[in-house]
């Protein structure tokens, strides 16, 4: 597309808010957009990607700009180093002084980076990393991380199958494929918008990253049980349980946000499930969960977490989250797995998830509670997802990283409750 100086104008407003960093960058974007009504679609695709480029690659454009990394300069940088814009492209958009500015830039050599420099991540992040992993791993990790997410879609088996979907996108010229992992996923090259697609209308797609798809065939709910989805939030995962389950038994779908609830409720209706009943609660000891305490058959715990799995679609993320922002998570991740727990009657099994890369968020969460709780047992995810036809080499834990497996971080362990007396 035709690059132009109100183009850059515009990048540059969007990006000096984005770095702010007050809120998450889809809502700054989104709210930027709803003023400027006047952009086009493209407009707005070229301002969301060269301003997430900079989100990503941050460390690098400001240590080759130095004391220069101003917004405007930033936005230039990201478009002749990152994303090959080309000097002629720039002429009569930017003033001659910024045209001799960025060819001197574009011979400017990277040198003396840090390796959190060169990982585009924060000093304590990489710090924690480390500690898990060698230089290589954390440079190979990043990359994946650094790289914008493909759309993924997964089709509601309650209303279509995926080759019939795939044939229905083959025919329209939409390019996609059979995603690897999930029986449901679908894959798209581009981004299309879809929102107005009749296959989304009427519930047979939804928009979900192949690996948070996993997480259902972990928790994998049977007809006529009775499941809860713990931190439902906007429902992706509640849906796929609810599918799973042939729109049979009870599926609780638990929130502390009246207003996700409320989106759910839409989709829900989209899709034709019949067994989900939101319920917003003030906190994990929340009356309604003592009531159905020992009762359940099935709970997914999508804990709140740092998010640093999901970097490739929220890189800002990674400017955001601090150390003290991560305790204060795991302290959360531990009360809502206690109680969550409470729910899960003998023999049933619970789930718990996040879409973080930290070991203090995954592995200790756990360990901390099967040491608190011995009535509980780690059970493999291997095992379990081969049950149900995915070939997958996880172990007892189910991480996923994209430079490993193409989707998001996450991460995963199922836990079943031993065939004792509950107490509730």
């Amino acid at each position: 597309m035709r690059i132009t100086a109100k183009l850059i104008d515009a990048t540059t407003t969007a990006l000096n808010l984005l770095l702010k960093f007050e809120h998450p960058a889809d809502a700054v974007l989104s709210k930027f957009f709803r003023d400027n009504r006047l952009l086009g679609q493209n407009d707005r695709g070229f301002i969301a990607e060269t301003a997430y480029a900079v989100l990503r690659r941050r460390r690098l454009l400001e240590h080759l700009l130095g004391a220069a990394a101003t917004p405007r300069r930033l936005v230039l940088a990201a478009l002749t180093r990152l994303s090959g814009v080309s000097q002629r492209q720039l002429e009569g958009t930017v003033s001659e002084k910024e045209l001799k500015w960025v060819a001197e830039l574009k011979g400017r050599q990277a040198s003396d980076l840090s390796l959190a420099e060169q990982a585009d991540i924060p000093d304590w992040l990489a710090e924690r990393l480390l500690a898990q992993m060698t230089p290589q791993e954390l440079l190979t990790l990043a990359q994946g991380l650094n790289q914008a997410a493909p759309l993924d879609l997964r089709v509601n088996p309650l209303k279509a199958g995926r080759e019939a979907v795939l044939a229905r996108f083959a025919g329209e010229g939409v390019a996609a494929e059979a995603g690897t992992l999930s029986p449901l996923a679908i894959r798209l090259k581009a981004k299309p918008a879809l929102q107005k697609h009749p296959l989304y209308l009427d519930g047979s797609i939804e928009v979900q990253d192949e690996g948070s798809q996993l997480l259902g065939y972990l928790l994998a709910p049977k007809r006529g049980e009775m499941a809860a989805d713990f931190c439902a939030g906007a429902g992706g995962k509640t849906l796929l349980l609810g599918a799973l389950m042939r729109s049979t038994g009870r599926l609780y779908a638990f929130d502390v946000s009246d207003k996700r609830l409320a989106r759910l409720k839409d989709r829900v209706a989209r899709s034709g499930l019949s067994n989900v009943h939101p319920v917003v609660i003030a906190n994990e000891n929340d009356i309604r969960i003592k009531r159905l305490a020992g009762k359940l058959d099935r709970v997914l715990v999508d804990a709140p977490c740092s998010g640093l799995g999901t970097l490739r679609r929220n890189p800002d993320l990674k400017w955001r989250q601090t150390p003290e922002g991560v305790a204060e998570l795991s302290r959360k991740q531990h009360d809502i797995l206690k109680g969550a727990s409470r729910l899960v009657k003998a023999g049933g099994r619970l789930v718990y998830a996040t879409c973080s890369i930290l070991p203090e968020e995954n592995e200790a969460i756990v360990a901390g509670f099967l040491a608190a709780h011995p009535d509980f047992k780690q059970v493999s995810a291997q095992d379990i997802l081969a049950q149900q036809g995915i070939a997958l080499a996880c172990g007892d834990t189910l991480r996923l990283a994209p430079h490993t497996h193409g989707t998001d971080g996450f991460f995963a362990a199922v836990l079943e409750r031993n065939h004792i007396e509950v107490k509730p």
